[in-house]
This record gives structure tokens, C-alpha cells and sequence, in this order.
């Protein structure tokens, strides 16, 4: 061996040190944080909801999580602008007056019809592990799991963020009013401040311990602690980067002073973001996953959302049962959910990942037959325990403040998107002198097979940490067509209970002949596999509890924690609906000739 090949051997190794070096030190600094937990729950039955009714127009719709976003949307309509400008404008809007979720430090999924191609379209614009990311970075040596505050709180639970770069292909793609139109209203904002809700208020107190941990984001966010309602929320920081990115577009975050000032951060604070990881991110255009269901088209987002997929799946079981016989939330409705949803759900344990990296079986998950192989291993009025439901085998806690929008204009065009900062303000960081507050979407990865999410959603080796690879998500936009052309929209926030809530929210609607209002206010249940609990939102009957109970289900009555962002095309009208479930959504049809 020569002397340089022992150089470059040893000089190899020094740098593979120093990065692990690097990454404990990062471990260090946050191993030592607060175990924080929210201080009582924000019921949203005690506030007045925005939407009073279902909404209705003639030339468009939009709705969203906040009455002012939807706002900004339907302003844009009336500029002239479509669907995909309205829902640009709508998501950097909500990046500052839904601080919890809306983004530009996160990322997620949109799904489109396009009326001038009658072509279906998704781009991925999810986050991405860090270049220097790796497979076991939250275990001991032992591999046993470290501290889930890592993965969930501070710098290291980070990944590259995508929002920017995905509203940005969007634009380029199908986008006809000038860029830094859609950032005018966001920046307004941000720059004069808006007026907190009761609700936001709360959620704001709710999560101040998180909120007060780091210094630019207690000296954004905890400015008018604890008279928070009525105070305006102002964002100073946060409207000179969206100027930055409406004078420059992408390269105002990917590059230049934000990107400086992301990289730096995270250098200083033990997090990987390196301004390389941010130059070379780029979003994905992905084919839509497309089915059928009672003669009703279903297009949905693929993988790495395990969203489409299992709705997909979901609905192939069940439209072998007469669900109006059956009988909406019934005890064998609850139990015939349940128990798809079981099923489903273990399948997303093994199977779902990056679609870059693993080779999702989908054809088969959404095969017609593999669905009635389970459907003859359901029977109702029995329940068959989790532990005795494996992954299929083939021959070949994200936290609940995700937001989902939706936006319908006059020429037929549909966007249905939803993004994330993952949990609830995401990792709590805010990147000082940008307002950016960032995301902890590395706990969406598999910390290891076995370990849970902060959801409670198990993954496996598909979903493992790889730099430049994106985490599973459960988001699931949703656009449903019927005889060519829109019937309805569908999308919610939830974390885990995403899958499910979408699911209902077509059976609702398909099965049940609900209108929006119908369809929003019935009560959803939820079942991940593991744990093996039946969740019920708001109340649950005596009798009915007995009579689950008895099927052997460990039933818990929940707090709401979905929020369905609907637009229902219908006789030549557009109606929508924002879920009361959160008190300031709000949709609105009031768009002008």
C-alpha cells in the first residue's frame, strides 16, 4: 500500500469521526431540553365557529384552516388569477396567520386537475433528510432508542424544507399572474400584523412552554403572553423573507441571506441543514394514484404519502358491503372500519416509503383481489385482534397541526394540497433573523423497526433515515371526479388520523349522499393497528360502548384532531365548507363575475 492510499484511508476515517463527533455533540445539546407537553387541551366546541354555512358560488371556491387565507384566495380569483395561483397566495398566507402548520419551513403534497390538458398532476414537495443524516442517528449504541425529544424538538429533528420550492414549480407550470402577486397579502401580514383569534390565542397558551424554549421564537410568539386575544400577532423577520422570496422566487430561500442564515443556524445549534442541502433540494412531480369507487374517479397522492395508497385500499374492501344497509356509524359500520383499517394500516407499517429508495409494492396494496382476500377475513360483528394481523405478503405521532386547502376557479381547475410543519409549531425552532419557524419532520422517519412515531405509527426498513430520502407521511389530498368533471374535494389535517378521516369523508359523501355540512359535523373513528385502540371523536353512548366492548375493542373517546377542507361541485355550483372542528376555518364562494 502506497503512503497516499494510507493518507487518504486515515484522513477518511478522521472525517467520518469528526461527522459522528459532530452529530453527538448535536444529540448532547438536546438530550438535556424539556420534555415538553401542552398544557390542557383546546377543545374547539367552546368557540364560534367562522362558518356559519355551507358557502356557494358560481366561479370558484376556496377553503381553508384561517378566514384569512381563504381570503387572500378568493382575491386572487377575482384578480383573474386560477386555482394554482389562488393556492400559492393561500399557502404563503398561511405561513403566517397558522403559525402551528402553514409554512415555509415544511413541505407536502398537492394534487391538481387541470381543465386546459384534462391531465391529473401531484408533485411531491415533502422535506428531505440532510445530506449528513444517517440510519441509526437518534439510537445508542446498542441501537435501543435514545430520546424521542430528539427526533421531535430543537435543530437535529429538522429536515430540508420544501414548501418554497414546490409552490415555485407550481408557479412555473401553471401560473398566470405575476409571482409577487401572491406574496403581496402574505407579506401585509406578516410585516402589520393580524389580529389573534380566541383560538389561536389559546393554542398559543397551550403550547407557550415549547414556544418560550428558544429565543427567537419566545420573542415572536410569546410577545403578548398571556393576554394574547385581541393582541396582533406581528412577524417582522418573517415578511422580509417572503420579500426576499417574492423579488427572487426560489433562490430568496434556497440561496443568498435565508439560506446563510438557515445553514448557520444550524451549524451553531448542533442541527445538519447545510446551505449545499438547501441549494440541491428540489420538489418532485409524481404520477397520482387513480381508482375507481362506485363509479366515481379517486385521485390521490402516492407514495411517499401512504395516504392515496390505503384510501385506495380501503375503499376496495368496502365497496364489496352495502354501507347504507349497514347504517352510518352503527356498531357494525364502526366495526367494519375498524377493522379495514387495521388491515391497512399494518400494511403501511412494512410496505410504505420513499418511492426513490424502496420499491412500494402499490399495484399490489391496491389491487381489486388482494382487497377481497381481506374482506373474507373480516367478519362483523367479530373484531380480530392486532397482534393476529400481519403485513401483507406479496409474491413479487405526525403531531395533528398538518392544514390541508383547496381551490376550485371558473375554468374547472382543482387544487387539493395539503403541508406540514409536523407537530404542532413544528420543532419549536425559529431561525433567527428570518421568522422562520422550521419543521420536525425526521420523526417521520423509522428511528428503527419496532420504535413508533410520535404518532404511534410503526414503519420498517422502507422508511429508514437516508440522506437526500423523504420521510412517509400520511397527508392524503384528495380529488374525487365524477361523469369528467369535479365532484369534490377532500383533505385534513391529523397526523395518523388523516388516512381515515379522508376515507370517511368519501364514504359520507359517495355512500351516504351527505352534503358538505353532513358530511364534516359526523362523528369520525380511527384505528392505526397498533396500539389496538379504537378511537370515537366527542361522545360515545352507553349502549354502543357495551356493544364494542363486547366485539373485544379497547374504545377511547377523543378530543377532534381532523379538520376536512371540502369544495363540492354540483348542478353547475361550487359549495364549500371549512370543518368546524377547527373554529377559524373558513371557505367562501362570494367570487365576482
Amino acid at each position: 500500500m502506497t503512503n497516499n492510499l494510507k493518507l487518504k484511508i486515515i484522513f477518511k476515517h478522521i472525517k467520518l469521526i469528526l461527522v459522528v463527533c459532530f452529530l453527538m455533540s448535536a444529540l448532547t445539546i438536546d438530550i438535556n431540553a424539556k420534555n415538553f407537553q401542552p398544557i390542557g387541551t383546546v377543545n374547539p366546541s367552546k368557540y364560534i365557529p367562522a362558518q356559519k354555512q355551507i358557502a356557494e358560488s358560481k366561479n370558484g371556491m376556496v377553503t381553508t384552516q384561517h378566514f384569512l387565507a381563504t381570503k387572500v384566495g378568493e382575491k386572487i380569483l377575482n384578480q383573474g388569477g386560477n386555482a394554482y395561483d389562488a393556492a400559492i397566495a393561500v399557502g404563503f398566507t398561511l405561513a403566517v396567520v397558522l403559525p402551528r402548520a402553514g409554512n415555509i419551513g415544511g413541505g407536502g403534497f398537492m394534487v391538481m386537475h387541470d381543465s386546459v390538458t384534462n391531465q391529473n398532476y401531484s408533485i411531491d414537495y415533502r422535506e428531505m433528510a440532510p445530506a449528513k443524516s444517517f440510519t441509526k442517528m437518534y439510537l445508542n449504541e446498542d441501537d435501543s432508542f435514545n430520546d424521542k425529544k430528539l427526533s421531535t424538538f430543537g435543530y437535529l429533528a429538522s429536515g430540508v424544507p420544501g414548501t418554497v420550492a414546490g409552490f415555485w414549480e407550481v408557479h412555473k407550470k401553471f401560473g398566470s399572474l405575476d409571482w409577487e402577486l401572491l406574496l403581496e397579502d402574505a407579506i401585509y401580514y406578516a410585516e402589520n400584523g393580524f389580529e389573534i383569534t380566541p383560538y389561536m390565542g389559546d393554542m398559543l397558551s397551550k403550547y407557550k412552554e415549547k414556544l418560550s424554549y428558544f429565543e427567537p421564537t419566545n420573542k415572536i410568539f410569546m410577545k403578548h403572553n398571556p393576554n394574547f386575544i385581541g393582541s396582533k400577532l406581528v412577524q417582522k423577520d418573517l415578511a422580509n423573507t417572503l420579500k426576499l422570496i417574492a423579488a427572487k422566487g426560489k433562490d430568496g430561500f434556497y440561496e443568498g441571506e435565508v439560506a446563510q442564515k438557515i445553514a448557520h443556524e444550524m451549524q451553531k445549534n448542533g442541527g445538519l441543514i447545510t446551505e449545499n442541502d438547501l441549494k440541491n433540494y428540489t420538489p418532485k412531480w409524481r404520477k397520482p394514484l387513480i381508482s375507481d369507487y362506485r363509479d366515481n374517479k379517486i385521485i390521490t397522492m402516492g407514495p411517499p404519502s401512504s395516504g392515496g395508497v390505503h384510501i385506495i385500499q380501503m375503499l376496495n374492501i368496502l365497496e364489496n358491503y352495502d354501507l347504507k344497509q349497514i347504517g352510518h356509524n352503527t356498531t357494525d359500520y364502526i366495526n367494519l372500519l375498524a377493522e379495514v383499517m387495521k388491515y391497512a394500516y399494518a400494511d403501511r407499517s412494512k410496505h410504505l416509503g420513499d418511492p426513490d429508495f424502496f420499491d412500494v409494492p402499490i399495484l399490489e396494496i391496491t389491487n381489486k383481489k388482494y382487497a377481497k382476500s381481506i374482506k373474507n377475513k373480516i367478519k362483523i360483528g367479530e373484531s380480530t385482534p392486532s397482534s393476529k394481523i400481519m403485513p401483507g405478503l406479496f409474491e413479487d405521532n405526525e403531531s395533528f397541526e398538518t392544514t390541508h386547502f383547496s381551490v376550485a376557479d371558473k375554468y374547472g381547475n382543482v387544487v387539493s394540497s395539503t403541508y406540514t410543519l409536523n407537530s404542532t409549531f413544528g420543532s419549536g425552532v425559529t431561525i433567527k433573523g428570518t421568522g422562520i419557524l422550521m419543521n420536525n419532520e425526521m420523526d417521520d422517519f423509522s428511528a428503527a423497526p419496532g420504535i413508533p412515531n410520535q404518532f404511534g405509527l410503526l414503519g420498517a426498513k422502507a422508511n429508514e433515515i437516508q440522506p437526500f430520502k423523504r420521510p412517509l407521511s400520511s397527508m392524503s389530498p384528495t380529488i374525487v371526479m365524477r361523469d369528467n368533471q369535479l365532484f369534490f374535494t377532500t383533505g385534513s389535517p391529523g397526523g395518523s388520523r388523516i388516512i381515515t378521516a379522508v376515507l370517511q369523508s368519501i364514504l359520507n359523501i359517495i355512500d351516504f349522499d351527505m352534503n358538505l355540512e353532513e358530511a364534516n359535523k359526523s362523528k369520525r373513528i380511527h384505528h392505526q393497528w397498533q396500539p389496538d385502540i379504537l378511537q370515537i371523536e366527542f361522545s360515545l353512548n352507553d349502549a354502543t360502548r357495551e356493544k364494542l366492548r363486547g366485539l373485544n375493542y379497547n374504545v377511547e373517546v377523543i378530543d377532534p384532531a381532523t379538520c376536512i377542507q371540502t369544495i363540492m361541485y354540483k348542478n353547475n355550483m361550487y359549495y364549500g365548507y371549512g370543518d368546524f372542528r377547527r373554529p377559524d376555518a373558513f371557505a367562501s364562494g362570494d367570487i365576482y363575475d
